[in-house]
């Protein structure tokens, strides 16, 4: 079936994760030696801090005119166990080096230690901000599994039972619109499908785009029944946002901030909408420059992929979900919340793959022949855990999600090696 479409290339975030692995024509990088800090050590526990620091919270509808400078040397952490991550350091070194990157940031967290390795090169440090594309969708699970949690949603009952335009798609739930299960078209099978064209835009409020996706029948010849085939990224997380504003009555940006940027301590996370800003494709915008003011204010945010962030700020999203939910300020997620954002949901429920031994959960892709579960963006972010080993990374460069990919093939069994090494 032939369909019409808004963009020539719209952003693909976790398309190429099943093959896992275009640069930028930046300058050549340099690499920065590590310095040495002492980490937190101090456990994870189950049970929540009482108080959550006060932080600002990044605005959708006034970003920060800025970006903070990216000049810091990297720092890499020094717990009990000796990590030795000399062999990594010239792996990305090379790479940016040969491709041309503007640079790169590689962030290590343990389950136990916490940071255990921070490096950067070229025009990378701990606080820059960049965009992330699809390594925003395991945020943006997080706050509806959040609602669920505080008892304001249940991710399993159908949306029409807290939205009335839920009764557009009356069997639809928040779990199979985060899985991708959800039967609307997304950006597999059409990337720019034309009755979802609010999802594109800046324009207008969540809540309107969403009840426009659910409601209009020019997509009645397209969609398929929920939780019978696995259909990546579009419209569907819209969606969710939507739902998530409604049951909670809070806009997006102070979800984000009660949610995740108080209790961890963030300040550089926000989520914003850049489609129609830079018209983006799949390469990463030079326009942005690691510069907010170059986003348009906007109450649509794009909730697959319109997360900024710096590698601080998501490492410590990381190790809160290695932690079961906790940040140091306090509770962010229960850590069933957590083992539900985990599992492989489209192979539990209905014999679905979104790939060669790949699952997917909710936000997360799964590795079905490891315990590596990732979250990777268009623009390169590759952040990924190993359950079972109790240690992630995130990997971030600001290029395109083949070249992310690429690296990040490079670097999942040298980080493994030294975090196995420092236990032995």
């Amino acid at each position: 079936m032939a369909r019409s479409r808004v963009l020539p290339v719209l952003l693909g975030a976790g398309l190429v994760f099943a093959a896992c692995g275009g640069a930028d024509d930046a300058a050549s990088p340099t690499t920065v030696a590590p310095t040495t800090t002492v980490p937190e050590t101090t456990a994870p526990t189950t049970a929540p801090a009482t108080t959550a620091p006060e932080t600002t919270a990044p605005a959708t509808t006034a970003p920060a005119t800025s970006a903070p400078a990216t000049t810091a040397a990297p720092a890499t952490t020094a717990p009990a166990n000796a990590y030795d991550f000399s062999a990594v350091g010239p792996i990305v070194a090379d790479f940016v080096d040969a491709r041309g990157l503007n640079g790169a940031g590689l962030v290590v967290v343990d389950r136990e230690d916490g940071i255990v390795h921070e490096e950067y090169w070229g025009e990378f440090g701990p606080d820059r901000i960049s965009l992330v594309a699809s390594s925003s969708k395991m945020v943006t699970a997080g706050v509806l599994l959040r609602l669920q949690d505080d008892g304001l949603l249940d991710i399993d009952a159908p949306i029409a039972e807290y939205v009335e335009w839920g009764s557009g798609n009356p069997t639809v739930t928040v779990a199979q619109l985060l899985s991708n299960s959800s039967g609307l078209v997304g950006l597999f099978p059409d990337p720019g499908y034309v009755p979802y064209a609010c999802q594109f835009t800046h324009a207008g409020t969540l809540q309107a785009c969403g009840e426009q996706v659910f409601t209009t029948p020019d997509d009645d010849a397209d969609i398929v029944a929920p939780d019978t085939e696995f259909r990546y990224g579009g419209a569907q997380w819209q969606v969710a946002g939507a739902v998530a504003e409604a049951v909670s009555g809070k806009p997006w940006s102070q979800l984000i901030d009660e949610i995740y940027v108080q209790p961890c301590g963030l300040d550089a996370l926000g989520f914003n909408h850049r489609f129609t800003t830079f018209n983006l494709g799949f390469e990463y915008p030079d326009a942005f420059a690691a510069d907010l003011s170059t986003l348009q204010p906007t109450d649509n945010p794009n909730m697959e992929g319109g997360m900024y962030t710096d590698p601080d700020d998501y490492a410590a999203l990381m190790l809160m979900h290695l932690r079961g939910g906790e940040c140091d300020g306090g509770t962010v997620l229960s850590a069933a919340a957590i083992d539900t954002m985990h599992a492989d949901r489209i192979g539990e429920v209905y014999g679905g793959a979104a790939g060669v031994d790949v699952g997917y959960g909710m936000g997360w892709w799964v590795d079905r022949a490891s315990d590596r579960i990732n979250d990777p963006g268009a623009y390169g972010s590759v952040p990924w855990l190993d359950l079972g080993n109790g240690f992630g990374a995130y990997l971030v460069i600001e290029a395109d999600s083949s070249t992310g990919n690429d690296l990040a093939n490079l670097l999942y069994e040298p980080v493994e090696a030294a975090v196995l090494a420092a236990r032995s």
